[in-house]
């Protein structure tokens, strides 16, 4: 199962996810970035160099003025110097940002890239088994945190311990070791109470992820379903089911913001409480002569600048600590093997003709759930291969083996006399075109899905293709013609017009492997014949397996296979198999008196 809110490790381990992520700011082959990078830096140590020169320009314009009128000039001078240096902080901070944005986006950038790479590298079992609404949560929360976690890494928490470090040893300076040792445990204490809150609302930030990932499946499964909820009169129970998620997502959220209500109070205290005491020692140094009035201002000042990022510092450690379960949960996520992987050095396929071999293939989903018992068979280039069978028999198992979405519990499968698990599996499915039973369409235009059998492919050939597959002139009598919208899952087209396209884009891919997955057992008689004709067409000089239900569509092929829990328990051409009165003859006969029926009753409602 893919990693969601619930299994996210300890969050002490996140730290590991921080530690994987900071080569993305540093790549090695582009310079570019780096100097970014060192750019922003300097400009993070300017602003902040600024920002402690203000309070002595504050506080020598409060002393001169206290000198009387002959000092106004000085005064107005360090006024005017210490709005300039508050606008150069402004200034320095907004440069830095615009100079680093680059670099944070390109960091996201290569990492979503990363993530969605591994995720299509990742088996067929793994996405039969995936919860969608989860695991787009999963990597869109994990590449959001990026960005926020980059800004406050670099441009809070790094330039809040300068500021710290220089305001204490000001303070020493100026005011002695009393004051520093109450700024330092002030600054302790808040960070004890910092960390020790947010550890509390992690807790919680877990349950509201759960909660969230929750809700956001139930409404794409339910969304994706739209035709069966229609079909079932099941508006209401999905609006209950998805009522009962978002009711559990607001007590979750609700108790989130809760606790950072009272997070944001403790803060508030200790910070003031600190400044009130400061300013009472500054006031009584004021009175016995030790401190000028400008001091008083001069401490104000300072602790009013620290206190700033330290208050920002509170919500930043919130931020990292879940930005750090949010990464940590997409780096799970890269983490999990793939189930099918090539041999270091694996060579291409070298196509000749698309001969298949099953030797003696086992096969089992699960270890206690065996699918194919000692499954042996030869295609010979050219030639035309029918599997038959019952419901859940194995016969789709063995295109899904062929395509390599699975490796094979035990025996070979060879094409053109190359073991597949020996070959690359990029030049494996270049070599295969399928025609599927459930043909699934993206939700762009007519001409994209056909294109889609061949990267680069020339609008002439797709227009080749469609002629091909018979479904041209249907697109062209469309008012967009191939750039139609097929709507999601190609919910826009019929399942022969679907079928059509299917069979288009197989044609483009130009494949020598052709396999037919039941690719008619969904539509009705006309449209399968109609189709029935192109498919034989797209079979011609092709290497051709055919997983079939209707069992009047494979009458033609050199050999037919009869599988039955997951075993070959018969095996000839069509007429030696009726003559041999086995499982296939009984079939047959099965669909032919349904077909005779279907027809005694169209001609008696004719008539």
């Amino acid at each position: 199962m893919p990693p969601t809110a619930e299994a996210i490790p300890n969050p002490e381990n996140g730290f590991s996810a921080l530690r994987r992520f900071l080569p993305y700011l540093w790549p090695k082959d582009r310079p570019a970035l780096r100097l970014r990078v060192v750019i922003a830096m300097a400009l993070v140590i300017g602003a902040k160099c600024i920002t402690l020169l203000m309070p002595f320009a504050y506080k020598g314009a409060i002393d001169h003025m206290s000198r009387g009128h002959e000092a106004v000039g000085l005064a107005m001078a360090l006024v005017v110097a210490y709005a300039g240096a508050r606008f150069g902080g402004v200034l320095f901070d907004n440069l830095r940002n615009a100079i680093f944005e680059r670099v944070g986006q390109e960091a996201a950038r290569r990492l979503a890239m990363e993530v969605f790479a591994h995720l299509h590298r990742l088996s067929l079992r793994f996405h039969l088994e995936r919860r969608t609404g989860s695991l787009s949560k999963v990597v869109e929360r994990g590449t959001k945190s990026i960005d926020t976690m980059l800004y406050f890494l670099l441009f809070n928490i790094a330039p809040t311990i300068f500021e710290l470090s220089a305001v204490c040893i000001i303070f020493f300076a100026k005011f002695g070791p009393g004051l520093v040792v109450a700024t330092a445990a002030m600054v302790v204490v808040y960070i004890w109470f910092t960390r020790t809150m947010t550890e509390w609302r992690i807790g919680l930030r877990r349950e509201w992820a759960a909660s969230d990932g929750e809700a956001a499946q139930k409404a794409v499964d339910s969304l994706l379903n739209y035709e069966t909820v229609k079909y079932f009169n099941a508006e209401g129970v999905e609006q209950r089911r998805y009522g009962e998620s978002v009711r559990h997502l607001i007590d979750t959220t609700t108790k989130l913001e809760v606790s950072l209500a009272w997070l944001n109070i403790g803060q508030g205290f200790i910070t003031n409480a600190m400044m009130a005491a400061a300013m009472a020692y500054s006031v009584w140094g004021w009175s016995k002569g030790q401190f000028t009035t400008g001091d008083v201002v001069f401490i104000n000042t300072m602790l009013s600048q620290l206190f700033r990022p330290l208050d920002f510092l509170g919500m930043v450690y919130r931020e990292i600590r879940q930005g750090l379960i949010d990464m940590e949960a997409m780096f799970t996520l890269v983490d999990t093997p793939a189930e099918v992987v090539d041999q270091p050095g694996a060579p291409e396929l070298v196509a000749q003709g698309g001969a298949v071999r099953f030797d003696h293939v086992d096969f089992a989903y699960d270890p206690d759930r065996q699918i194919l018992h000692d499954v042996d068979f030869v295609v010979p280039a050219g030639g035309t291969l029918a599997v038959v069978g019952p419901s859940g028999a194995g016969k789709s198992t063995l295109a899904r083996l062929l395509f390599r979405f699975y490796d094979a519990t035990a025996g070979r499968i060879l094409i053109d006399g190359q073991e597949i698990t020996r070959v690359n599996q990029a030049s494996l499915r270049r070599a295969i075109g399928i025609v599927p039973q459930d043909t699934v369409l993206f939700n762009d235009t007519i001409g994209y899905n056909i294109a889609y059998g061949r990267e680069g492919a020339s609008q002439d050939e797709v227009i080749a293709a469609a002629k091909g597959a018979s479904i041209h002139d249907f697109i062209r009598s469309l008012p967009q013609g191939y750039d139609t919208k097929v709507g999601e899952r190609g919910l826009k087209l019929s399942g022969g017009e679907k079928q059509r396209v299917a069979i288009a884009r197989t044609l483009l891919k130009d494949p020598q492997l052709l396999i037919l997955d039941e690719a008619t057992s969904a539509l009705d008689s006309r449209t399968e014949a109609a189709i029935q004709d192109t498919l034989s067409h797209l079979a011609e000089r092709r290497t051709t397996i055919i997983v079939a239900h209707r069992l009047s569509t494979i009458v033609h092929a050199d050999e037919i296979i009869v599988l039955d829990k997951g075993r070959i328990v018969e095996r000839g051409t069509h007429a030696s198999l009726v003559a041999h009165g086995g499982l296939y003859a009984e079939m047959w006969a099965r669909q032919q008196a349904e077909q005779r029926e279907a027809e005694q009753a169209a001609e008696a409602e004719a008539a």
